[in-house]
Order: C-alpha cells, then structure tokens, then sequence
C-alpha cells in the first residue's frame, strides 16, 4: 500500500523558489476591468484631471489677455524666436523619452539611462528659458500683479513649468532606480507610466505655445 502525496499548495507570489529566486508577480495580478495596470489607470485619470486643470487656466488667459490698463500687455513683449528654440528643445524631449521607453523595453540599463538623462537636460534647458524670459519681462515692467493679462500669463505658463519640473524629478529618480538595479524588463511599465507625463506636459506646452504665443 503506497502513500498518497498530499496535494502541493502553489506558491504564493513572490515567494522564494528552490533555486534561492523569487517568482515574479504575475501581470494578472495588476490589471483591471480596463486591461492596464492600476498604476497606469491612476496615471491616465490624473491626467484627465490635468486637462480640466489646463482647459480652465487657457481660457482665462483668453478672457483676459487684452485687459491691462497698467502697464505692458504679455503680447507686446514676447520673442517669438526665442520662445520657439525654447519649445522645439521640448518636444525633442518626447523623441528621447520615446526612446527611453524603447530601451528598458529591451532591457538595456545603459541606454535607458542616457535617454532619460537626455530627456531631463532637455527640459531643465526649458526651464530655464522660461525663467529667463520671465525675467525678462520683469525689467520690462510686467510683473505678476501689473494687470490681469500680466497675471494670466504668469498663471498659466508658470504652472506648466511647475509641470515640467515635476517631470524631470520623475525621471530623475527612474534613472536613479535604474543605477540600483531595480528597474529590470518587467517593470518597464514604471518607465512608459513617467512618459505618459511627460509626453502631456509637452502636448499642452503645444496648445499653451499656439494661443498664447501665435493667437494674439
């Protein structure tokens, strides 16, 4: 009469496998009714959020752009060229971004970081034109409380700046994670859910750069 093996219970996830590894997480275990993670979900709900945010601040700049009886109206002191080189630096950022995504999709650690380098360098260099035409403008005599156009402008544009600051401490503390060996193949979506973020603060800078700018 031969014993009857007890029925061997799965591992749970996780849990270390008889060769001293972990079994990864299934991606079942992360999806929703939707067919994304839930990190993913969170991040395109912000960002819908994002969109009433931006929508409310374009109109109101819209509404009061042309209302400044004190003072130098925004319009009358941009530098087009300027402002340009300054957006076109942006949008490239979404080519290395893109390209970030593609190397930790391949597992190469190297390449990921030197793109999201790249993609942070070419939004601190950004940011910098911003704060340099703010500047700018300032020892023109157009401050924040000059007029309501002065204070729409400085409303709007600066808090897409905040935007892209926020965005280029992501990809810092990616790159970061990537430097610790903590950012394999599998968690490649962590990378994607960062460039869903940048790739918007580029698309409103886009919107921003074309009624502000161009639309006057």
């Amino acid at each position: 009469m031969t014993d009857v093996d007890a029925p061997r219970s799965a591992p749970a996830p996780g849990a270390a496998t008889g060769h001293g590894q972990q079994e990864a997480y299934p991606e079942e275990l992360h999806a929703t009714n939707t067919g994304i993670s839930n990190e993913k979900l969170a991040m395109w709900v912000f960002l819908g959020s994002e969109c009433l945010l931006f929508g409310g601040l374009i109109s109101t700049y819209v509404l009061y752009k042309n209302r400044h009886r004190v003072g130098p109206a925004p319009h009358q002191l941009y530098d087009i060229a300027f402002t340009s080189i300054s957006s076109f630096v942006l949008l490239m950022s979404s080519l290395t971004m893109v390209l970030a995504v593609a190397a930790v999709t391949r597992g190469d650690q190297k390449r990921l970081r030197t793109w999201l380098l790249t993609t942070a360098l070419l939004g601190s260099v950004f940011i910098s034109g911003q704060v340099y035409e703010f500047t700018a403008f300032v020892r023109e005599g157009m401050g924040f409380t000059t007029n309501a156009a002065s204070s729409a402008f400085y409303t709007l544009t600066g808090f897409h700046g905040v935007h892209v600051t926020i965005g280029i401490i992501m990809l810092l503390s990616v790159f970061v994670l990537s430097l610790r060996g903590r950012l394999p193949t599998e968690r490649a979506e962590t990378v994607e859910i960062v460039g869903l973020y940048w790739h918007f603060v580029d698309v409103v800078w886009i919107v921003i750069f074309t009624i502000v700018y161009l639309a006057k």
